[in-house]
């Protein structure tokens, strides 16, 4: 969903950084073998990501939602020399994919891939983050979200996606979409949380920064 037109969102692009040539080549992999391809973070988004972590400089990274590993690699560009990043996905079938892109990278040594659910696998890490990225499913949003405050280094920041969902945050909600009401909890959740201040950005499908306080 373009929130501006296509002529200044491609103008936008054209004056960012060029996407790096390692996630080109993920991207066009990605698009000839993986489905719904449409869920890398892609060249925009990225850089988005890569400058968020160049000035947030984590030492300690946790990504919920690995997908084929773009948005990883575009956070790890940031990371501190001797930082660790930690990327959960439920499909054991990407495993191998987002390992080889890991490993093409400078940071393979420091990436580390789980796979399972995040709600179980989150508990048994033990380390506190200086950066989270929220991209998994929907519904469970606000259950990411109570399961990593509480790992969260003082003034560390949660970064979440797809909070406006195409727009249907501010449509009328059908009985059954889980996944718009629960964006609606998670969103109001943020905004309320006394432990985090919150900015909403209308990046691509939305982009929301909270810094825990």
């Amino acid at each position: 969903m373009h929130f501006i037109s296509e002529a200044l969102d491609e103008y936008v692009v054209a004056h960012s950084e060029n996407e790096p040539d390692l996630l080109k080549a993920l991207t066009r992999e990605t698009y000839q073998k993986v489905l719904q391809p449409r869920m890398l973070s892609g060249h925009y988004q990225g850089r988005v990501l890569s400058m968020l972590s160049k000035i947030i400089a984590p030492k300690t990274i946790l990504e919920i939602g690995t997908y084929t590993g773009y948005s990883a690699l575009c956070l790890a560009e940031g990371m501190q020399k001797d930082g660790a990043l930690h990327t959960i996905d439920i499909n054991e079938e990407l495993h191998d994919f987002q390992r080889k892109y890991f490993d093409a990278s400078p940071y393979g040594d420091q990436m580390h891939q789980y796979t399972g659910d995040a709600l179980e696998i989150i508990p048994t890490l033990d380390t506190k983050f200086d950066l989270v990225f929220i991209d998994a499913d929907k519904p469970n949003y606000p259950a990411y979200f109570h399961a990593i405050i509480k790992k969260m280094h003082p003034k560390g920041v949660i970064l979440s996606d797809n909070v406006l969902w195409s727009g249907k945050v501010i449509e009328p909600v059908h009985d059954r979409d889980i996944s718009t009401r629960a964006l609606l909890k998670y969103n109001s959740l943020l905004k309320k949380d006394p432990r985090v201040e919150t900015v909403l950005l209308p990046i691509r499908d939305g982009l929301t920064i909270s810094r825990v306080l």
